[in-house]
């Protein structure tokens, strides 16, 4: 297998993963037509698709298929083989069988709610499933599976999911300037001034100064009209025993 197939695959998937919710492992419904191109080109199914996919695969089947291939005699005995080695599905119409194409279409539904890929060689049935968005058509191609890539329907869907997504008003309902408002805050013309108490403080403790102490002997002095009256002080000078004695002796002279 080249590696281009392998990755246009994985580009496929990868679409109908993100937009449409596909999850391993990825069931694929096969068809009759789909056993008989097998059979011819020598493809086993069960063995190529999980390396084609690089992924967890099942492969399913309907009772109306078996019965569509046994109807159609010994030319598809073969297919009828092969179909009958994938599980059954149940499709809803036991004891009513149906066409395979018939079948199948009624298993996809109008959106494939069950995800659901449908493995055909039917060019009737890819043409009507090409019209069901989320439906991916798997067909043997020069002896190789392929994976058709989305059709029409799948990419126009697939835009409505991203708008969905992404486009805020669509989802839930508020317009751009509420969701910035949500997330950002208002913006300084919405913001409105709020107006708070002034509150009484008090004296900033590193301005206010010590208050000085007074000495006691100012605080015992007596008080004259408001203005405290201050004792004057005698300043005594000594004077040397030698010149204390000179003038005794000259004071007794005299």
């Amino acid at each position: 297998m080249k590696i281009t197939r392998a990755k246009r695959a994985h580009k496929t998937l990868s679409f109908y993963s993100n937009n449409f919710g596909f999850r391993q492992p990825y069931q694929v419904l096969i068809d009759g037509t789909m056993c008989f191109f097998a059979l011819k080109n020598k493809i086993n199914l069960q063995e190529q698709l999980p390396k084609y996919f690089a992924s967890e695969v099942k492969l399913l089947t309907t009772q109306c298929v078996i019965i569509e291939t046994e109807k159609l005699g010994p030319s598809l005995y073969g297919a009828m083989l092969i179909a009958k080695q994938f599980p059954l599905h149940r499709c809803g119409h036991e004891g009513n069988p149906q066409s395979g194409s018939t079948c199948l279409l009624s298993m996809i539904g109008k959106i494939n709610k069950n995800r659901y890929i449908v493995g055909t060689q039917d060019r009737d049935l890819q043409e009507k499933l090409r019209l069901v968005p989320g439906a991916p058509i798997l067909y043997i191609h020069q002896k190789a599976p392929t994976l058709e890539a989305p059709s029409a329907a799948s990419l126009k869907r697939s835009d409505k999911v991203s708008q969905a997504k992404f486009l805020p008003e669509k989802q839930s309902g508020e317009n751009v300037d509420e969701i910035k408002r949500r997330i950002f805050g208002a913006s300084k013309e919405e913001e409105k001034p709020v107006f708070r108490k002034k509150k009484i403080k008090g004296p900033n403790p590193l301005s206010c100064k010590k208050k000085k102490k007074q000495n006691s002997s100012v605080k015992n002095l007596p008080v004259i009209e408001g203005k405290v009256k201050k004792n004057r002080t005698r300043k005594r000078v000594k004077v040397a025993s030698h010149i204390k004695e000179h003038i005794k002796s000259k004071v007794g002279d005299s």
